[in-house]
């Protein structure tokens, strides 16, 4: 009787050692993946920002608006880490954001949401301005 209880309480012990393990495990696997999605996202944020950074510097008024337009998006994503949006700053002002020589920051109301880059006038339902256009290029 005796064997049997000591071999019972060393089998309790073990499962509940082999749970706490398990049970330790699971929250580091899962902090783990928490970690490579936003290594992941972080990344892809950052490809993102890259493409947006090169048509910014396009001599295409069009191809350059475009990209600071998807810069001003990327800057409002919770990915963006501050001295990120000190770079998008200092890119803003080098390709031409800063146009009247004021700071590239305009005071807004505080229930205003901030208009497109390239807005010269309010957006319409669909997302365009009285002014947008297209053009076809050549062969």
């Amino acid at each position: 009787m005796l064997a049997f209880y000591i071999n019972w309480r060393t089998l309790k012990q073990r499962t509940a050692a082999d749970k706490t393990a398990l049970d330790q495990k699971r929250e580091a696997d899962a902090n783990a993946l928490q970690q490579k999605t936003e290594a992941d996202s972080r990344s892809e944020w950052w490809r993102r920002t890259q493409w947006a950074l090169d048509r910014a510097l396009d001599p295409d008024e069009g191809t350059k608006a475009l990209g600071l337009a998807t810069l001003e998006v990327l800057a409002r994503s919770e990915l963006a880490r501050t001295e990120e949006l000190e770079l998008f700053d200092i890119a803003w002002k080098s390709v031409g954001g800063d146009e009247n020589g004021d700071d590239a920051e305009t005071e807004m109301d505080p229930g205003q949401e901030s208009a497109f880059v390239d807005d010269g006038g309010k957006l319409g339902e669909n997302g365009t301005t009285e002014n947008d256009s297209t053009k076809e290029v050549g062969p």
